[in-house]
């Protein structure tokens, strides 16, 4: 009997357990309720993050009104630029034409140009000179393909500029002349002209400004120019250069681009060019300071051996002055045979292309120092410029 109460007794240990495991039954409901309450927390704070954020963008654009409109402009601008390049070439494709240039009844050269100006029913066009240097007759394509015949009224091979001229009532467009010193290095340009002859007349190339203030040498001569990377061409040569308000601020030459570099093209400031158009449309030569001497690179030995001319071996930069002209400005500030000029107002001349670039930005009347070396001891004497 005890034993059999015993028994029972240890069966029922298990019953209790089975209770026990009711109690996550119990708590499930109570763990599911306070997920959901959380869910709710989360929402809330997110509804109200989002209204403070654009609560706070209403208030900063409220008190920064200047730098929102400042975005806007900026945005509406660089839409304008891109845009604008068509009205750009509107205001100046007209008026551009290509140079025929013939010799003996023969066509030797084709270039570009533009009509900048049309006066008592005279049209008047701008190219350069070495299209138009080996002809004796000329005439213009317009872009409406008729062909008329031009005038060479002045032509000036240091500055690389000659003027033609047609008839007024032939000229369709003229362009408009801008400002090359109001130009900055990334500004959007572009070139209109004949590449490769009139059979590509009217092309366009568009690059930016890649420098303002260049020099480059040619034939001997040095020039100031306009750097840029819009492609220039053979044909080229005479046409615009024009900015984004369709203003004309360089006069294009492939003769001074460098060919063998890509990306690499030039363009005579049209502010230098205008310098020297009115004497030109009148058919006259431009006058130059000069001061009356024959020079020689130092570094010519050949040249010095057959002028008879020694020069001390430690000399290496300069100009050896070979010949003198009496009565001129230097024979009258005491320039000799042998000396050899260094400077000019402070600016090395290591070539007779730099000194002559470096005396043409003076005019006549100027005064002008040259620095010298006679005989091993350096010398200064002060020249006033004549014509030519």
């Amino acid at each position: 009997m005890e034993d059999n109460e015993k028994k029972e007794v240890v069966k029922k240990a298990p019953v209790k357990k089975k209770v026990e495991k009711k109690e996550p039954v119990i708590t499930e409901p109570v763990v599911y309720q306070k997920k959901k309450n959380n869910f709710f927390k989360y929402f809330l704070f997110y509804l109200i993050t989002v209204a403070s954020a654009v609560g706070a963008a209403i208030l900063v654009v409220k008190l920064c009104p200047i730098e929102s409109k400042v975005i806007t402009e900026t945005v509406n601008k660089t839409m304008v630029s891109e845009e604008g390049i068509e009205e750009a070439i509107t205001g100046v494709y007209d008026a551009v034409v290509t140079v025929k240039t013939s010799s003996y009844g023969s066509l030797v050269s084709t270039g570009s140009g533009f009509v900048y100006k049309k006066e008592d029913n005279v049209g008047y066009i701008i190219t350069n000179n070495h299209v138009i240097e080996d002809g004796d007759s000329y005439s213009v394509v317009l872009q409406n393909g008729e062909e008329v015949e031009a005038k060479l009224l002045g032509c000036d091979k240091y500055s690389d500029l000659a003027v033609l001229s047609i008839d007024g009532d032939k000229v369709v467009k003229v362009a408009k002349l801008g400002d090359d010193s109001l130009l900055k290095i990334g500004n959007t340009v572009f070139t209109v002209g004949s590449p490769m002859g009139s059979e590509y007349s009217g092309s366009v190339t568009r690059g930016i400004i890649s420098a303002t203030d260049r020099t480059v040498e040619s034939d001997d001569i040095v020039t100031n120019v306009i750097q840029t990377d819009a492609a220039i061409n053979p044909g080229n040569s005479g046409g615009p250069l024009v900015n984004m308000a369709g203003e004309v601020i360089g006069i294009t030459s492939s003769k001074l681009s460098a060919t063998q570099i890509e990306g690499m093209g030039f363009a005579i400031p049209i502010n230098d060019a205008m310098a020297y158009v009115k004497s030109l449309e009148k058919g006259e030569k431009i006058s130059r300071p000069v001061i009356g001497v024959s020079l020689i690179a130092v570094t010519d030995r050949y040249k010095l051996f057959y002028y008879g001319i020694n020069v001390d071996r430690s000399i290496e930069k300069g100009l050896v002055v070979a010949r003198v002209e009496k009565g001129s400005p230097a024979a009258k500030s005491g320039l000799e045979e042998g000396d050899v000029i260094l400077e000019i107002n402070g600016k090395e001349v290591e070539s007779l292309s730099k000194f002559r670039y470096y005396l043409f930005q003076h005019k006549i009347g100027d005064k002008i120092s040259i620095k010298y070396i006679r005989n091993k001891k350096e010398m200064t004497t002060d020249i006033v410029l004549e014509g030519d």
